[in-house]
């Protein structure tokens, strides 16, 4: 699914146009990001949780010339499922063979 498959399955489940559900989710998206800037998490009970994991600097090796670089520390965001989600998706996956 991509965003424009998300916006019009919103829309339908909303029953609203689907400009209003693209202003919605484009809403949405720029609230996580801003939050995630500020170092805040971002908490949707039963679906999940938003946040910024610090990753440690360490050392990595070029693929192509087998050269050993430095990788620098970095934020990265991370989601982590809520309990509702993960009941939802292995509910799903118990049916199938």
């Amino acid at each position: 699914m991509n965003k424009a498959d998300l916006t019009m399955s919103v829309a339908e489940h909303a029953n609203i146009s689907f400009d209003t559900a693209k202003s919605v989710i484009k809403a949405f998206t720029e609230t996580i990001k801003e939050q995630l800037s500020q170092d805040e998490k971002v908490r949707i009970l039963g679906f999940g949780t938003f946040e910024v994991r610090k990753r440690a600097a360490r050392t990595g090796r070029n693929p192509s010339t087998g050269e050993i670089i430095n990788i620098p520390a970095a934020l990265i965001p991370v989601f982590h499922p809520g309990s509702e989600l993960k009941k939802k998706v292995n509910r799903k996956s118990r049916r199938e063979p």
